[in-house]
């Protein structure tokens, strides 16, 4: 699939950039093709392991169903949004990530996503604890997984028009 390039190149991110934001940020909005032709769009955590992202949520429910329906999917997060209201505008970076996504069925890839989600949000718990939490939520849990097929990353002109200056001098 052909994905359309960015209109104002300037102030596309590069990959280093793309993923840094995604290795940091804490949830996203995943979009999927919804009922009646809505887009369906979703606030929720994920964790980041190289070209795919992982999510968590119940055994059952829209995301799911969506999911079975059409597995293309989008995913938003925002790194920054500063409002500067003089300006009647926002100093944004943000990424979209376009992929596939996939109900874990393989009990090892859903042990190892469950594994990273939970290191990502509490790192400084113990193994043994983490190990504990996922124990007791197993049964119930689902966990997806998103392929990435095509990535971008945008911040505001102001914000390359800053960096320019901070190189320049």
């Amino acid at each position: 699939m052909m994905f359309r390039e960015m209109r104002r190149k300037k102030q596309a991110l590069d990959r280093t950039e793309i993923d840094r934001i995604l290795h940091y940020g804490t949830n996203g909005v995943l979009a999927l093709s919804g009922d009646e032709e809505y887009p369906y769009a979703v606030p929720i955590s994920y964790v980041q392991d190289g070209d795919v992202l992982y999510f968590h949520c119940a055994r059952s429910g829209h995301k799911l169903d969506l999911i079975r329906q059409n597995p293309k999917a989008s995913f938003c997060v925002v790194d920054q949004d500063q409002i500067h209201p003089e300006a009647y505008t926002t100093w944004f970076r943000s990424v979209i990530v376009y992929g596939t996504m996939e109900i874990l069925e393989d009990e090892q890839e859903k042990r190892t996503a469950i594994e990273k989600l939970a290191e990502k949000y509490a790192p400084a718990d113990s193994v043994e604890n983490r190990e504990e939490f996922i124990r007791k939520d197993w049964i119930p849990l689902c966990m997806l997984k998103m392929t990435i097929d095509h990535v971008t990353g945008k911040e505001a002109i102001e914000l390359v028009r800053q960096k320019e200056r901070t190189e320049n001098g």
